[in-house]
């Protein structure tokens, strides 16, 4: 009786896209910080602006980015940037004309580029190395009214701080009383008063400024290797 079975046929096991294992993923996160560390290093008295990227120039927080960021460039200041619009892009504007160097830390995002004020730049694949960076990249910290990610950046920075992460003194300014005011009555009123979850030094990390004037005096002020 005849076997009316096809013979098996023979196939090449299928091969496992190198890029989709874990092992190259690491490589890269290892290659995208030593890129990251390198580019940032050959910056002096770097500081970095942080807030919307939904503010347009017509924005008063834009202009004021845009100017203080000039007069920091001016004073011999690198200015230093997520890459993207609103504040970010206020800030490399105000660099160049202040004849700074104009500095963007960008992720990769579909449609998003960077800004066209950024002279030197790097790109991120993976956010917490971007994030990294912009932590580690200034001396000096400016934070302007924001969302989610503005404020995870500067809740991120005030930690690493607090827990002397960082050891070189650090200065960090948030520009708009009417916009910090209320988290930092929050702060007072409920995490030290209330639950006593941080100690009153804890509060005296930041400083709530209403002008570019005063945050520019205490940038220009401010202790540290680069300053």
């Amino acid at each position: 009786m005849s076997d009316n079975k096809k013979p098996n046929s023979f196939s090449h096991p299928k091969k496992e896209d190198f890029t989709e294992t874990f092992q190259w993923r690491i490589f890269r996160i290892m290659a995208e910080f030593v890129e990251g560390f390198q580019f940032i290093s050959n910056f002096s008295k770097p500081v970095a602006f942080f807030g919307s990227s939904r503010f347009d120039e017509s924005n008063k927080y834009y202009k004021e980015a845009q100017k203080l960021a000039k007069r920091l460039a001016e004073d011999g200041y690198n200015i230093v940037t997520g890459g993207g619009p609103g504040i970010m892009e206020a800030a490399n504007r105000g660099a160049k004309e202040g004849k700074g160097k104009s500095i963007g830390i960008n992720i990769k995002l579909d449609g998003q580029k960077p800004n066209q004020y950024t002279e030197e730049s790097v790109n991120f694949h993976y956010f917490f190395v971007r994030k990294v960076m912009l932590s580690f990249a200034s001396y000096g910290y400016v934070f302007f009214p924001g969302g989610f990610g503005t404020l995870d950046e500067f809740f991120e920075m005030i930690t690493l701080i607090q827990t002397r992460a960082i050891e070189e003194p650090i200065t960090v300014i948030a520009i708009g009383k009417d916009y910090w005011e209320p988290l930092l009555k929050w702060m007072e009123n409920s995490l030290l008063d209330e639950f006593e979850t941080i100690s009153k030094e804890d509060l005296e990390i930041f400083k709530v400024v209403d002008s570019i004037e005063e945050a520019h005096k205490a940038i220009n002020e401010a202790p540290g290797p680069e300053f």
